[in-house]
C-alpha cells in the first residue's frame, strides 16, 4: 500500500485544481449557494473533462481507476472552495453500487451517464424515525406479481431537485423467516407517488435537502439493485467511499481556508510587521497545516484500502478520515476567520458563509458520534452500549 502519488495522479490534480480556479467560491460558488442554485456549469464541464467517473469502468465511459481517484478530484475542487456534495452520491455512492452489483441492464443505462455527469442519482437511507440507526428503517417493499410496491418516508437527501433517480435503501420481507432484510432500489423521480419536498435549511448551499414520501410507488422488477440478499454488502459498497468522499471535500476545505488565512496573514501590516509573524497568528495555523495533512493520509489510507477490496480495513480508516478531516476543517474555518478579525466575517472574504457547510461534516454523512462507537466497539474491542 503507498500514498505516493504516480504522475498520473499528480496530473490529474494539476487538471482539477486548473478547473476549480475557473469556477472558485468566491467569484461563482458564493453567489451560487445564497441563491441555493446548483453547480450546474462546474458540474457538467467537470463531467466533460471525464472528472466524475474517474473511478467507473471503462467500458461504461468512465476513467477505469478508483475511489483513489475520484476522492483526490473531490479534494481538489474543494480546495478552491468548489467541492460539489453530488460527487459523494452520484458517481461514489451509487456508480460504485451499480458497477459492483448491477445489473448488465442497469449498468448499461445507467454507469455511462453517471460517468460523463449528464445525470445525476442520489441516495436515500436516512429516516426521520430511525435518525443513525440504519436498522430501524422502515420503508419497506413487497412483491406484487413481477412488480415491486415501496412505501415509506426519507429525509434530509440531497439533490433530489437535480437528480434523474433515487437510489432507495428500504426493506424487504424474507419468504423464509419473515424478517425484514435490506435491498436497494433505483426510483426515478417522476415515479408516480413518489413526492420530494424542499427542506428549508438554515445555510447558504448551492444543493437543497428534500424529504421523500412514497406511498404505494409501484416499480417494476429490474428496479431492485442486485440480490436482495446482498444488500448489507451493497452497503458497504457505497457508504465507505461516502465517508471517504467527505473526507476528502473537509480537506480542501480545510486547506481553502488555510490558503485565504495564510495569504492575509502575509500582507496584513499591523505594528511595523505582517501579522503572521507573531506567534499568536503562526501556531494555529500551522497546527492547522498538520492536523489537515493528517486528515488527507487517513483518507488517502482508506481510499487505497477500499480500491484493493479490504472492505473492513477501509471501513475503520474511512471512518477515522470523515472525522479527523470534519474536525480540520471547522477549526480551519475558524481560525480564518479569526485571522482576518472582524474582515473574516464579510460577505467579500466568504469565510463565514462557508463555515456552516464545514460544520456538516461532524453530522453528515455519519456524525461523530457515531464514529467514535465504531472505533470504540470495532477497534478497541469495547462493549456496545445500544
Amino acid at each position: 500500500m503507498t500514498v505516493i502519488e504516480t504522475e498520473e495522479q499528480r496530473e490529474l490534480r494539476a487538471a482539477v485544481a486548473k478547473l476549480a480556479q475557473k469556477y472558485n467560491y468566491r467569484d461563482y460558488v458564493q453567489a451560487k449557494g445564497r441563491n441555493h442554485e446548483p453547480l450546474t456549469e462546474l458540474w457538467d464541464e467537470a463531467g466533460k473533462l471525464g472528472f466524475l467517473g474517474v473511478n467507473l469502468p471503462e467500458e461504461y465511459g468512465g476513467g477505469g481507476a478508483g475511489i483513489y481517484e475520484l476522492a483526490l478530484v473531490q479534494e481538489e475542487l474543494a480546495a478552491q472552495g468548489a467541492g460539489l456534495l453530488l460527487v459523494v452520491v452520484s458517481p461514489a455512492i451509487c456508480g460504485t453500487i451499480i458497477a459492483k452489483y448491477g445489473t448488465d441492464a442497469q449498468k448499461d443505462r445507467w454507469l455511462p451517464r453517471l460517468a460523463d455527469g449528464s445525470t445525476k442519482m442520489v441516495f436515500g437511507i436516512t429516516e426521520p424515525d430511525a435518525g443513525s440507526n440504519s436498522h430501524q428503517i422502515t420503508t419497506t417493499a413487497r412483491r406484487d406479481g413481477d412488480e415491486w410496491i415501496l412505501n415509506g418516508r426519507k429525509v434530509f437527501i440531497s439533490g433530489v431537485d437535480q437528480a434523474e433517480a433515487v437510489l432507495i435503501v428500504g426493506r424487504t420481507e424474507d419468504a423464509k423467516t419473515g424478517k425484514l432484510q435490506p435491498a436497494l432500489f433505483i426510483v426515478p423521480t417522476d415515479t408516480p407517488n413518489f413526492v420530494a419536498q424542499p427542506m428549508e435549511m438554515d445555510i447558504i448551499s448551492p444543493d437543497n435537502q428534500f424529504l421523500l414520501f412514497m406511498d404505494d410507488v409501484r416499480l417494476p422488477a429490474d428496479a431492485l439493485v442486485g440480490s436482495e440478499n446482498a444488500a448489507l454488502m451493497q452497503l458497504f459498497a457505497g457508504l465507505n467511499p461516502e465517508r471517504i468522499l467527505g473526507a476528502a471535500m473537509a480537506v480542501g476545505m480545510a486547506r481553502y481556508a488555510l490558503d485565504r488565512a495564510v495569504a492575509y496573514a502575509n500582507e496584513r501590516t499591523v505594528w511595523k510587521t505582517p501579522i503572521g509573524a507573531h506567534q499568536g497568528i503562526a501556531h494555529p495555523l500551522a497546527q492547522i497545516k498538520i492536523e489537515t495533512e493528517l486528515a488527507k493520509l487517513m483518507m488517502q489510507k482508506a481510499a487505497v484500502l477500499y480500491d484493493s477490496g479490504d472492505e473492513m480495513g477501509a471501513a475503520e480508516a474511512a471512518n477515522m478520515a470523515k472525522y479527523a478531516a470534519a474536525e480540520a476543517a471547522i477549526k480551519a474555518l475558524d481560525q480564518a476567520i479569526q485571522t482576518h478579525g472582524g474582515s473574516g466575517l464579510t460577505k467579500e472574504h466568504g469565510l463565514a458563509s462557508m463555515l456552516a457547510g464545514a460544520r456538516i461534516g461532524r453530522v453528515a454523512p455519519v456524525s461523530r458520534e457515531m464514529v467514535l462507537n465504531f472505533v470504540a466497539q470495532h477497534s478497541l474491542g469495547l462493549p456496545k452500549s445500544y
